[in-house]
């Protein structure tokens, strides 16, 4: 049984920058209200379809403090010189806690880390814990100008549908690899 509450990696991106993929902890609301400081808004607009400048204590305790039963948050951190520094997020929120059959995914990544391969392992990782826990498949909402997110689901190797509606398309990736 993985113990979800701490589970950590180390992990190593394509151009060698050592990160630790690692559960979210209440403790990381200072790293999460820092983190999201800085994103551009593409990025928040990206994640939450919407603008936002900030957020309330009510989302950050959402995203900090979660279950690990119907909810699993994993954080990629990396060492600077300042210390430990939280460069991306990734969750699944099971649709049916009796039944976890399907989860919806989303990712965030800071702007200085995209495109290295983060969101890509965190896609590894929460894959493996969802396995675990008996999901079957993974759903997500992307933007259709999200061609980034598009190629990391496209990327991973597992079977993958998707359908538009207006600018959003619906992804389900079954958790069974090609065989």
């Amino acid at each position: 049984m993985i113990d979800l509450r701490n589970y950590t990696a180390k992990e190593v991106l394509g151009d060698g920058t050592a990160v630790i993929i690692r559960a979210i902890a209440p403790e990381d609301r200072t790293s999460v209200l820092e983190a999201f400081k800085v994103l551009d808004r593409e990025a928040v607009y990206r994640r939450f379809f919407s603008p936002k400048k900030e957020l309330t204590d009510s989302e950050l305790k959402q995203l900090t403090d979660v279950d690990f039963a119907n909810v699993v948050a994993l954080v990629a951190t990396t060492t600077t010189s300042e210390g430990e520094m939280l460069i991306a997020g990734g969750r699944y929120a099971v649709d049916d806690a009796e039944s976890p059959r399907s989860a919806e995914l989303a990712f965030l990544t800071g702007e200085a880390y995209r495109g290295r391969g983060v969101a890509s392992l965190l896609l590894k990782h929460l894959k493996r814990l969802a396995e675990a826990a008996g999901v079957r498949q993974f759903e997500a909402e992307v933007l259709a100008e999200n061609r980034s997110m598009l190629s990391v689901f496209k990327r991973s190797g597992l079977p993958m549908q998707q359908s538009r509606d207006s600018n959003v398309i619906h992804v389900t990736l079954s958790l069974r690899e090609k065989q």
